[in-house]
């Protein structure tokens, strides 16, 4: 149903070296990058995802207001613990470390972490061990 997501950051280089840490852990890097001369303004964003299609942006624009929480799918529970200690690594704060999460379902398995803005920032894998 979504094509892409984009949060409005407070520290643009913050983040993206946060998030360059983070997304290969479950499969993903930042796929482009574009400056505020290519978009004929002020925004400058990076666009991470696979296979060549980026599908989670970060830019210019000042903090996103209220929090926001966004999961991506991990391939499976390993890449969850990958992602934490990678998020951990590179500064975020804890917001649940990995593990079952049975009152979704008996195969929920996910770490929550709080980016550099304080959002709710989740892998999560629904395979079963």
């Amino acid at each position: 149903m979504l094509d892409h997501v984009g949060l409005s950051v407070s520290d643009y280089a913050k983040s993206k070296a946060f998030y360059d840490a983070v997304m290969p852990s479950i499969g993903a890097s930042c796929i482009m990058a574009v400056t505020a001369e290519e978009t004929g303004g002020t925004y400058e964003g990076a666009g991470y995802g696979s296979a060549g299609k980026p599908s989670f942006w970060i830019g210019t624009g000042g903090r996103s207001t209220g929090q926001v929480h966004i999961a991506f799918t991990a391939p499976n529970r390993a890449a969850v613990d990958a992602f934490y200690a990678a998020a951990m690594a590179a500064g975020a704060r804890d917001n649940g470390g990995p593990g079952l999460r049975p009152h979704y379902h008996p195969d929920y398995y996910a770490a929550f972490v709080l980016d550099p803005d304080g959002h709710n920032i989740e892998a999560v894998c629904h395979k079963p061990e």
